[in-house]
């Protein structure tokens, strides 16, 4: 069965846990959300830093702003989810914690996520990476083997947000295209075959970028 015989696209979503400008997470996402667009999902970056939230738990969920349920709507009506973030501190973003933490099962439970981390240092993004696969695992998401952590991130990049380097490039459109399609035979049958195509997964190398 051809993941694209669905009958609507399936819409990919990339979350920025970055609210620098300039920001190497957000060109990674872009170029993650590029492949998945070449696989046929319609797609959307979520940019964190364009959305007025609130600490969770500082006050009832009656009280939030509407960019809290125009998240929490955005997410849930995605099919399939690459979340990215900076490492700081060995762990991923605030900001981008605090959103997952505005969140639930309701948004993320069965979805398909890939994870691509940047970090200025010379270790890569592996710890917050970690950290965003567990997340996935507790709230019952189907998180790739697969996953981009970028070290040193500005060697990486261009002026222009563009990846300067071929293998990057090739591995975060690879992100992109895996989410489009495994969301798209998720969609179409939640069984036998989908288990099949996701246990043909390699593990994932762990590699340095």
């Amino acid at each position: 069965m051809n993941a694209n015989n669905s009958k609507a696209p399936v819409k990919v979503i990339g979350i920025c846990g970055s609210m620098r400008e300039g920001s190497y997470t957000r060109a990674a996402l872009k170029t993650a959300l590029q492949g998945a667009a070449e696989n046929g999902a319609d797609t959307q970056l979520v940019d964190l830093k364009d959305y007025e939230l609130v600490f969770f738990g500082t006050m009832d969920e009656s009280e939030y702003p509407q960019d809290v349920f125009r998240l929490k709507k955005e997410v849930k009506e995605a099919h399939g989810i690459i979340m990215g973030t900076p490492e700081y501190h060995g762990s991923l973003s605030g900001v981008l914690k605090n959103a997952l933490d505005l969140m639930s099962f309701e948004e993320f439970e069965g979805k398909m996520i890939g994870l691509v981390g940047v970090s200025g240092g010379n270790l890569g993004a592996i710890n917050a990476l970690n950290s965003l696969r567990t997340i996935g695992r507790n709230l019952h998401a189907w998180v790739l083997p697969q996953q981009v952590s970028i070290p040193e991130a500005e060697k990486y990049f261009d002026a222009d947000g563009q990846p300067n380097d071929p293998e990057l490039k090739a591995r975060l459109l690879e992100i992109g295209q895996l989410i489009a399609k495994f969301a798209a035979f998720h969609e179409i049958q939640k069984d036998q075959e989908f288990i099949k195509l996701w246990e043909g997964l390699p593990f994932n190398p762990g590699g340095r970028k």
